[in-house]
């Protein structure tokens, strides 16, 4: 176990990973160049937390069980939390969380999550394992919450960044709804045209964009004829766009899962997205990140 930051790299791109939160803080191309967040504090400190057990926000910040309230902060603790490195190679870690006193407190389920990164050529692999190791189903989401730089350090105006989907997106899309991180029942018109989003801060001052009828499990990532990110999530339905209006960063966020709908008043399996698994069972998300010239 380690609390120092966690490097690992290829001839292409080097990453560094903190035990806190499983969070990966920086990935470089082979020049040193920046591709994600500067974590400037007038705006987010954050830079990839992962989200467990549940993604968003839970109304009241508690969830119910068994006829019983538990609270839980946005986003879940994973965060948060600190992590044990159990592998560690020259392009590969992997770090575990698992259930203990205080994580039992207010989710209780004996849970293990291993969260691998490796670096293969121009490409960062991370894969998310949760592992219900207790005797009751466990219900539970998870998401990615990367911080891409914007813009990235390629050239180009901020304005010529686009997100290109693998597929067109015409389906409406979600916001946050009057309730502060709870996302409103009515859709609204997708502000993708055709496979194509051009991102302004604007679009972010209501909060997250979200796809919840998603077609793509890909994208691409900066200005075209520039080199970009591809981002792969072929586990994860869903999808958060997010920043902070005017901040150097664009958070692409696959989900399995999503915060509660305004005026939710279910249990925890009535959460949109909840997952079930099994005592004994394992569930794997995976989300690759790959500098591209395409």
């Amino acid at each position: 176990m380690t609390d120092a930051p966690v490097g690992i790299a290829s001839d292409q791109l080097g990453a560094t990973i903190s035990a806190q939160g499983a969070e990966l803080w920086s990935l470089r191309d082979a020049q040193g160049r920046d591709l994600m967040t500067d974590a400037d504090p007038r705006w987010w400190t954050g830079h990839a937390p992962l989200l467990f057990p549940f993604v968003g926000r839970s109304r009241g910040d508690a969830y119910r069980l068994d006829g019983r309230d538990y609270a839980m902060p946005q986003h879940g603790f994973a965060r948060r939390s600190t992590f044990a490195l159990v592998e560690r190679s020259d392009s590969a870690a992997t770090f575990r969380l698992e259930a203990d006193a205080a994580s039992l407190l207010v989710y209780p389920f004996a849970f293990r999550l291993d969260m691998g990164f490796a670096i293969e050529g121009a490409r960062l692999c991370m894969t998310a394992t949760v592992t219900n190791r207790g005797e009751a189903v466990m219900p539970f989401s998870f998401g990615y919450h990367p911080a891409f730089a914007w813009p990235l350090p390629y050239g180009g105006a901020l304005e010529d960044h686009r997100i290109v989907f693998e597929k067109p997106e015409p389906a409406p899309i979600r916001k946050v709804g009057a309730e502060p991180g709870l996302i409103a029942r009515e859709a609204v018109a997708s502000p993708v045209d055709g496979d194509t989003l051009v991102p302004s801060h604007a679009m972010f001052e209501g909060d997250a964009l979200i796809w919840d009828d998603l077609a793509s499990r890909s994208l691409l990532w900066g200005v075209p004829g520039q080199p970009r990110l591809k981002i792969d999530f072929p586990d994860t339905p869903w999808l958060g766009l997010w920043q902070k209006p005017g901040a150097h960063y664009l958070c692409v966020e696959p989900w399995a899962g999503m915060a509660d709908l305004v005026g939710f008043e279910g249990d925890v399996w009535a959460k949109q997205g909840i997952i079930a698994l099994p005592p004994g069972e394992s569930r794997a998300f995976r989300m690759d990140v790959s500098l591209v010239d395409v």
